[in-house]
């Protein structure tokens, strides 16, 4: 099975105080059933690759929706 690790930021973002538009992007993440990490400069989640990419769009769509002004997204594939 091959898996990735997304590494994404929406943006405009206030460490501590995540607008809705951040949270918007992470629940519908989390809907497709990824467990994300927020940090300081970001969120991670990892999955297989097609469990990512379509929680990568979920994601986008549901963060300009709420008002994101831009989505950094970066996808590892790990070959195991």
């Amino acid at each position: 099975m091959t898996t990735c690790t997304v590494d994404f930021v929406i943006e405009p973002f206030v460490e501590g105080a995540p607008g809705p538009h951040v949270v918007a992007g992470i629940s519908a993440m989390e809907k497709m059933g990824l467990d994300v990490t927020m940090g300081p400069f970001g969120s991670t989640a990892t999955g297989t690759v097609e469990t990512v990419s379509d929680a990568i769009r979920a994601m986008v769509s549901a963060a300009v929706k709420d008002g994101a002004r831009r989505v950094l997204v970066e996808m590892v594939i790990d070959e195991t």
